[in-house]
């Protein structure tokens, strides 16, 4: 009973290792196709308008509501203490340091990212992907460069697009439905938020394009069982790269708060 109970754990713990390694690897071919491969620019724009152009109204409109939120759960809290005239400032840190970069993230994740691995899943059990190596063509850099290169460079984009809709939207509770005055909302913003915040919220967000990116073409390449195999490597895919966005958010924070 205890060798078989040993023999279990050492077949998951082999498994999960080979299966680490090969998401390391994967990502490693990508970027060694990247460096030594002619980039397809025809497919890095295409891919760049796929991701951007259909998660612009997701992320708006998540941007928005939640500045909103925020703002009104600040007054709660600060009216307490009599510090309303920090809401701007703390509406804003909280959208550009956290908010934007992980909440872009999350929507791009099961917008985009979910449409990568259906996508790639579909043309390997349909054996396109085959068709395209019998062709002689490169399949990392027909079809996985572009995609996560384009998420990397998209995603701080439309990140920045959340962080002004949520200090928008915090605006919009403050100023007309809390009743403070405009320039009591924007002056905290003008003395407390740094471009360091700003950049440190673009970074977090590329990181987080590329990691959504990086699952959704890997568990493409990795689909297998026909149908059914597309439909639960896309929901693999949103799963895993919604928890390690999570996750990659408190070291980069850590990392970012020591630079």
């Amino acid at each position: 009973m205890v060798i078989r109970f040993v023999d279990y754990i050492g077949r998951k713990v082999l498994s999960i290792c080979e299966s680490a390694g090969a998401f390391v690897l994967f990502l490693g071919t990508v970027i060694k196709t990247m460096f030594t491969k002619k980039l397809k620019l025809s497919k890095l724009v295409t891919q760049m308008a796929r991701i951007g152009s259909s998660s612009i109204s997701v992320v708006a409109l998540t941007g928005l509501s939640s500045g909103m939120a925020f703002a009104l759960q600040t007054y709660i809290g600060f009216r307490r203490v009599g510090g309303e005239h920090l809401i701007g400032a703390i509406v804003a840190l909280g959208m550009i340091r956290e908010l934007g970069p992980v909440f872009s993230g999350l929507m791009v994740t099961g917008r985009a990212g979910s449409a990568i691995t259906a996508e790639i899943g579909t043309m390997q059990i349909t054996e396109q992907v085959d068709a395209l190596r019998t062709l002689r063509i490169n399949i990392f850099q027909y079809l996985m460069v572009p995609r996560i290169l384009a998420g990397t460079i998209v995603l701080p984009l439309l990140a920045l697009f959340t962080m002004i809709c949520g200090i928008v939207g915090g605006y919009l509770v403050c100023v007309y439905a809390i009743g403070l005055s405009p320039e009591e909302y924007t002056s905290g913003i003008r003395t407390y938020v740094e471009m360091s915040d700003i950049v440190g919220g673009l970074v977090k967000s590329s990181v987080f394009g590329l990691i959504l990116t990086w699952v959704g073409t890997y568990k493409g390449y990795r689909t297998y069982g026909g149908a059914r195999g597309v439909g639960e490597a896309t929901t693999r895919s949103v799963v895993m790269a919604s928890i390690m966005i999570l996750v990659a958010n408190y070291f980069l924070t850590k990392v970012l708060e020591n630079l």
